[in-house]
């Protein structure tokens, strides 16, 4: 067997080999052509994809504006439009993508809270679910609790929530970093001025209402300066003694609670007694008056009476005397069960009577039985 012939390295100045032939026409005709071919289907793919990409891109665009909600288009941070119609209504809409616009959203309807917690105990989210207070420690914890001093120089905590609704959203979202944090600072200031402001007693048991209304109205007043275009909703603030002296305060309120009970007790007897002493007196003037009345009318007819028969009696004296003499006598004689008459005797004339004063008293005959 013969060994195989290894190419041999050429020499400097040997000749390099001839090129290969070139193809047939028909072959390089196919080849081109099946290229062709393929770049045609690969182009219109590519614009297929791009033609979805590109309806996609804007169709990302359109947003819905929820009914109680309105929004606001940027355009490279600003406004889109003139000032009266930046707002965008509930509906649908259509914006730039991002990042050239931007859809911000502002819930004009829904009720916003901010709540101050800066003068309230320390306390857990657990502890709150299940209205749960921190136990005595013996102590105020600075570190932790927090506390607010009042005019008569008592320890408090006060725990206040403010709601409020978006009537300006352009002046609210973009006339402010974060109004949630103002508001916040706006309430902790409304609380600290109150309490300076109230006592104790007044704050935890006397005058409750006025101290929430003098906290939302120091609040009002504050945020109206700062024209964050909102509105106030009711709102609520809570105070409470700290828990190492709550049971001397509620004691001090029980005592003055029944103090007032008392108070009132006596006031109500009073009110009745003197009610009905003003009855009976008023009835004993009624009757006076009455009484008087009757006993004028009397008098004033008896008056008329012998006014009327003057005439008479200036007639015949005597005769007068007479009449009422006898009627007088009627009447006298009318119930006596015996009757004695002694008749006149003539002037000079001395008369002699004499009564029976033992006698036996008449028997009244019974009346015959039918």
């Amino acid at each position: 067997m013969s060994d195989p012939i290894l190419p041999t390295p050429e020499s400097p100045g040997s000749q390099p080999p001839p090129p290969p032939p070139p193809p047939p026409p028909g072959v390089e005709d196919a080849s081109s052509q099946a290229l062709s071919e393929a770049f045609s289907s690969s182009f219109r793919i590519v614009k297929f994809i791009m033609a979805i990409l590109v309806l996609v891109f804007f169709c990302s665009g359109m947003f819905i504006v929820q009914p109680n909600e309105q929004a606001v288009i940027l355009r490279f941070g600003k406004p889109v439009g003139v000032p009266s119609e930046q707002l965008r209504k509930p509906g649908w809409h259509w914006a730039w993508p991002y990042p050239i616009n931007e859809v911000v959203r502002i819930p004009i309807g829904q009720i916003q809270t901010v709540t101050s917690t800066t003068g309230w105990y320390a306390t857990t989210p657990e502890m709150e679910a299940n209205n749960e207070e921190p136990t005595p420690r013996g102590s105020l914890s600075p570190e932790a609790d927090g506390y607010t001093l009042t005019a008569d120089g008592n320890i408090l905590h006060v725990r206040a929530t403010v709601k409020y609704r978006i009537i300006d959203p352009i002046r609210y979202t973009f006339g402010f970093t974060n109004v949630t944090a103002l508001l916040t600072n706006v309430l902790n200031e409304a609380i600290f001025y109150a309490s300076a402001r109230t006592t104790a007693e007044d704050a935890l048991y006397k005058d409750k209402s006025g101290f929430r209304d003098l906290v939302l109205d120091r609040f009002r007043a504050k945020a109206g300066e700062l024209d964050l275009g909102i509105t106030m909703e009711p709102s609520d603030v809570e105070t409470k003694a700290p828990a190492d002296v709550r049971a001397a305060f509620e004691a001090v309120n029980s005592a003055e609670q029944e103090r007032s009970q008392r108070i009132s007790d006596a006031l109500g007897y009073q009110d009745q007694v003197t009610s009905k002493a003003q009855g009976e007196a008023d009835a004993i003037i009624a009757r006076g008056v009455g009484s008087s009345n009757r006993f004028v009318t009397a008098i004033s007819a008896e008056a008329r009476a012998f006014k009327d028969q003057l005439p008479e009696y200036l007639k015949d004296p005597m005769l007068f005397k007479d009449r009422l003499l006898a009627a007088r006598m009627g009447r006298v004689m009318t119930n006596a069960q015996e009757k004695f008459f002694l008749s006149e005797t003539p002037e000079g004339q001395t008369r002699e009577v004499r009564l029976q004063l033992s006698r036996e008293p008449l028997k009244k005959e019974a009346p015959e039985s039918r």
